[in-house]
């Protein structure tokens, strides 16, 4: 079969013949509708060396995934080949307290884990390939009636990463309240849609793009802010002097860590869920009193099931821009260049 591999760090992609997996006892193999391409792809490709994680190429890219269950291994339960399933990604020990509440991407036990602080497309092969080996049953998620493939894959990273920001700030998101989506790319806009569909709140939307800001306000922004160096004073304006009570961070990058911490509010969350690289100074009097910083990373497993009941229901969608498996190159070219809209997915089969 074709698969889209990353041999080795800082080297060129290439789409190559590999063996078609089969399951073993507990695993299962399914059958890939959609595959996401994310920004964290390019990382590995063009950032990364030997130590920086604790797995290394060769491997199949792509872990944001979707598709049918194709083949079960002796003993899966609770799963019927042809049944479309979302690929949950982090794949942890499954033992640990965090595994055990559905929190894989936080396993503290991972030397015990499939791959060390990965899965599927993060030091085992993912999902830009026309067959995927899962590694256990646990980690394949039911779609619900309504929700297809190529439009769930992206749900598994781009959208879970947000809802899990957007979930865990909830108390701070009243009607009162002011939220701020700094980044408007493939998460940030489901990072709009979440907000809009599970809270009260007003919505500004901050990004350097016409067409992101444009994007923005058809999925729920009340305002679209250019990124500048009068962003922050402008989102203070909006709100009366006070500042936002929630911020997320789709970028990480200095500049937008300062303007999240220079337009926060008192008691508000800041929440950096980017990998752009950038710092922030935290001091005493640097950020606002009691201004909650912190790093997110994914989301559980639970929050995944709830999120694709949204998606089933019509609720929040996933903007995909869509590629066969031949040209899943370019996808990845396109999304350097900031030419994607919403998420690029790659298509390995187009049915079950």
């Amino acid at each position: 079969m074709q698969a889209l591999r990353l041999p080795d760090w800082r080297t060129a992609i290439e789409l190559t013949e590999v063996d078609q997996p089969e399951p073993g006892p507990g695993q299962v193999v399914i059958k890939v509708g959609g595959a996401g391409a994310c920004h964290s792809d390019i990382h590995l490709m063009d950032e990364f060396d030997a130590g920086v994680v604790p797995w290394n190429p060769p491997f199949t890219l792509g872990h944001e995934n979707a598709g049918w269950v194709y083949a079960l291994g002796e003993g899966v339960e609770g799963l019927e080949e042809g049944q479309p399933v979302a690929v949950y990604g982090p794949w942890g020990c499954g033992r640990c307290v965090r595994c055990r509440q559905g929190m894989e991407t936080y396993c503290e036990n991972l030397m015990e884990a499939p791959i060390p602080g990965g899965g599927g497309g993060l030091g085992l092969d993912g999902g830009m390939a026309e067959y995927m080996l899962i590694p256990h049953e646990r980690f394949l998620v039911p779609l619900p009636d309504g929700l297809d493939p190529v439009k769930a894959a992206p749900l598994t990273d781009a959208g879970l990463t947000p809802y899990h920001a957007v979930r865990r700030s909830l108390p701070k998101l009243t009607p009162d309240a002011t939220a701020v989506v700094i980044g408007v790319g493939g998460l940030g806009h489901m990072g709009v849609q979440l907000l809009s569909a599970m809270t009260a709140s007003r919505i500004i939307a901050v990004d350097m793009r016409e067409s992101a800001l444009k994007l923005a306000k058809e999925h729920g922004a009340d305002i679209a802010l250019k990124s500048d160096d009068t962003t922050a004073d402008q989102i203070r304006a909006a709100t009366g002097g006070r500042g936002a009570d929630v911020v997320l961070d789709f970028v990480g990058a200095d500049a937008t860590l300062a303007i999240g911490a220079a337009a926060a509010r008192q008691m508000g969350d800041l929440s950096i869920v980017g990998i752009g690289g950038g710092s922030l100074n935290v001091s005493f009097f640097s950020v606002p009193y009691e201004l909650s910083v912190q790093t997110t990373y994914w989301g559980s497993r639970p929050e995944l099931a709830e999120l694709l009941e949204l998606a089933g229901r019509g609720v929040v969608e996933s903007e995909v821009t869509t590629y066969p498996l031949e040209d899943a190159v370019t996808a990845y070219e396109d999304l350097k260049a900031g030419t994607v809209s919403g998420r690029a997915v790659v298509v390995p089969n187009e049915a079950y």
